[in-house]
């Protein structure tokens, strides 16, 4: 078993021992990752990198992983696989020497 998977299992656990899965609908799960997302974000409002808490930044990830893990869960979907997926896509639309030190978007290169 992955490490990804003992996460899942984790969260899963977590959640029905609160009969909490009546809540995690695919659409509710989305927009609480956005909601923590923006959690996160907040961190660093006003702030320079370096001035984000960075006990806050781990509570806020830790927030948006666990409902990106639960998303995936939802959908029955490997979340190795899938970020493997976007790696070969991005290889493809993001060719070294193309994209090395630039910021552009791939379809500016």
């Amino acid at each position: 078993m992955t490490d990804i998977n003992k996460i899942t299992r984790a969260l899963r656990e977590f959640r029905d021992e609160r009969d909490w899965a009546q809540f995690h609908n695919p659409k509710d799960l989305v927009i609480a990752l956005s909601v923590e997302a923006n959690e996160l974000l907040e961190v660093f409002l006003w702030k320079s990198a370096e001035e984000a808490e960075l006990s806050r930044v781990k509570e806020e990830l830790a927030d948006v992983f666990a409902f990106a893990f639960l998303i995936a869960d939802k959908y029955g979907l490997d979340v190795q696989q899938i970020i493997n997926e976007k790696i070969v896509k991005n290889k493809l639309k993001y060719p070294v020497e193309k994209a090395r030190g630039s910021a552009k978007k791939y379809n500016e290169l």
